[in-house]
């Protein structure tokens, strides 16, 4: 069963935050779970602990200065409440990635099932790659921007 995932919608869902505060990783997830919109089902309590406990295992830094925090585990139970928070942070945090860059933005994934994760992270892994997106990224773009680029480069 293949599964249609929308970058954009994911996107637009979660929200574009700038000038995320934090100083560690779970600094930085503190904030976020408190400022993100949430669906109903998922408390600000559950996504940073779920998160921290995830960071824990290992870092979720990509490279190039992205990172992809998630939850070990689904936390949604409806395709439509899946969402990517978009964390553009105040200043850059080193989270032992593999190219040893700090990051600067953390790309959230909520989703409801492992398939879908999966297809995303497949779909994210693909865009980075793309240096014009890379490039798009580091300017730290408004959700429409963001948007744009995401399905001009997919």
């Amino acid at each position: 069963m293949d599964v249609d995932v929308n970058l954009g919608e994911l996107i637009h869902r979660g929200g574009v935050y700038f000038n995320v505060k934090g100083k560690t990783p779970q600094e930085i997830y503190h904030t976020i779970s408190k400022a993100a919109h949430l669906p109903a089902e998922l408390s600000s309590e559950t996504l940073y602990n779920e998160l921290c406990q995830r960071e824990e295992l290992m870092s979720t830094a990509v490279g190039n200065g992205i990172a992809l925090p998630h939850p070990r585990y689904p936390l949604l139970k409806k395709l439509d409440e899946q969402r990517i928070i978009v964390c553009f942070l105040d200043n850059p945090l080193i989270m032992n990635a593999p190219d040893a860059k700090p990051v600067y933005v953390m790309l959230i994934l909520l989703t409801s099932s492992s398939q879908v994760h999966l297809k995303v992270l497949s779909q994210l892994a693909f865009l980075f790659q793309k240096k014009e997106f890379r490039s798009i990224l580091e300017k730290k773009p408004g959700e429409s921007e963001l948007i744009t680029a995401v399905k001009k480069n997919l």
